[in-house]
């Protein structure tokens, strides 16, 4: 027995819904397929903190959808306009994503969260994680200011109950094993292990990359990517990559890289955590200094705003010895660190009245440990720390640190052990401006429409934090209505 729909979708997160929500505004009849049960679903989504990057000329143009918050009057949330949000999605990639692309991402970025916001979603300020006081003012930096209320969480719940008023069927438990583009449609595996035919007039693919999937990560990635820990969902495995891949779709974009971060050594490698999802990343690593087991420094912390290099440091780690590092705090950088991160628990860290002490509680090197701070200590300018800025507070030293740079030397002493955490992918599949799959000559395949991880061609080696959710919003929309009358026209 063949079910009918008009609109099939294939994955459950940000994007998938995003899609489903659009394609319902088309007027046809919508099945959505998530590969995990009811009570594992919402894909990556789930597991982030909410945050969406999107351009605006001043913050006022979305304070109506805002959440009220008594800070309000004391925050300084600077203008982020369209040609700053090209500029650093041109910056952090070195250039490579994709210009078409990246012009309907910052063009349509907005839109997308107003849009978002009549399905039910919920915006606030995240002054957690993306302001520190400065002179009695909450001061955002970096780009990214606005979240999801209830983060990742509240992202998928809210998407889930606008998705189920609408009419649109969800079926969990539901892996897709073969994708039908002649006749339109797929087929999946249910829960009860039996398979299914859909047939339909469009499909959108949105079920995440391969990152969950050791031996795909070291197939694409390279030596080492098999030890990674994975942030989020275990499902997002590359079968339906490959499927599109099979059928004659383009891959496009940078399969050699991908997103990953600072994450709790002790965390789970197969799978993120349900109840502390993004609580186990550890991103306060500009204030401190990040070593090896050996007591090395390897990265410049205070390169840039943390939204602009926690992304790409998880690789960094991963080339470590053991594939681990160190971020260490003093008394007096203790108290500024993110406490939804390092208050939670459990945790990979340790604490010391001295530093040798922390060092062999950590297993890091004592003597490569003393020399290093020494080292680093001595080699700071003397300007004003504050890291609500860029303050030139320096570091000289190899590698340097190039801004916040506080001597490591008042007891106690934190230490926090990460290793590598994937989020997702980079490589994916060739879409164009409408989000419409296209195949190895450059033609749009009828009826095939992809969005979120599934799109190839926006970032590589790093990605302006929070512009994953809001890709997912932006394609997952195109993808939705262009699938809608797809499937109106027959």
């Amino acid at each position: 027995m063949t079910d009918q729909f008009d609109v099939v979708v294939v994955g459950g997160g940000n994007a998938g819904f995003s899609a489903a929500h659009s394609a319902v505004e088309q007027g046809v009849k919508v099945l959505l397929l998530e590969k995990a049960p009811e009570d594992a679903a919402g894909g990556n989504s789930f597991y982030t903190a909410g945050a969406f990057r999107f351009a605006f000329d001043s913050i006022d143009e979305v304070a109506d959808l805002l959440e009220p918050d008594e800070r309000h009057a004391d925050s300084v949330v600077p203008a982020y306009p369209e040609s700053a949000f090209a500029a650093d999605m041109r910056r952090v990639t070195g250039g490579r994503c994709d210009p078409v692309l990246t012009d309907v991402l910052v063009s349509r970025s907005t839109d997308a969260v107003r849009w978002l916001a009549t399905k039910g979603i919920r915006w606030r300020l995240m002054y957690e994680r993306q302001a520190y006081l400065s002179d009695g003012k909450w001061v955002f930096s970096g780009g990214l200011f606005v979240g999801t209320v209830d983060g990742g969480k509240g992202l998928i719940a809210q998407h889930t109950r606008a998705a189920l008023e609408a009419g649109v069927e969800i079926r969990y438990g539901a892996e897709v094993t073969a994708l039908h583009l002649d006749e339109r449609g797929v087929t999946y595996r249910g829960p009860d292990g039996a398979e299914h035919r859909v047939a339909a007039g469009a499909v959108v693919l949105s079920a995440g990359g391969f990152e969950a999937d050791p031996k795909r990560r070291a197939e694409h990635l390279g030596e080492g990517w098999d030890r990674a820990l994975v942030r989020g969902t275990p499902t997002n495995t590359g079968e339906v990559l490959d499927l599109a891949l099979a059928a004659g779709a383009a891959p496009h974009g940078d399969w050699g890289s991908c997103h990953s971060v600072a994450w709790d050594a002790d965390a789970s490698p197969t799978g993120g955590n349900r109840e502390l999802t993004n609580q186990l990343t550890r991103q306060s690593y500009p204030i401190g200094i990040v070593v090896n087991v050996r007591g090395d420094r390897f990265v410049d912390e205070g390169a840039d705003f943390r939204n602009y290099t926690y992304a790409k440091y998880g690789r960094e780690i991963l080339h470590q010895p053991r594939g681990r590092a160190f971020q260490l705090f003093d008394a007096k950088t203790r108290p500024l660190l993110r406490k939804e991160e390092y208050d939670s628990r459990p945790i990979a860290g340790a604490q010391a009245d001295s530093l040798p002490e922390l060092a062999e509680k950590l297993g890091i090197d004592a003597a490569g440990l003393l020399r290093t701070v020494a080292e680093f200590n001595e080699s700071i300018v003397d300007e004003p720390f504050d890291p609500a800025v860029k303050d030139g507070r320096a570091a000289r030293v190899d590698p340097p640190k190039s801004n916040w740079a506080q001597a490591l030397d008042t007891a106690p002493y934190y230490g926090y052990a990460v290793g590598c955490g994937i989020t997702f992918t980079f490589g994916g599949l060739h879409v164009d401006e409408s989000a419409q799959v296209l195949d190895t000559a450059g033609r749009p395949i009828d009826g095939l429409y992809a969005a979120g991880e599934m799109v190839g061609g926006l970032f590589s080696g790093n990605y302006p934090g929070g512009s994953g959710l809001t890709s997912g919003a932006v394609f997952g929309r195109l993808a939705g209505a262009g699938a809608g009358k797809a499937a109106r026209r027959g």
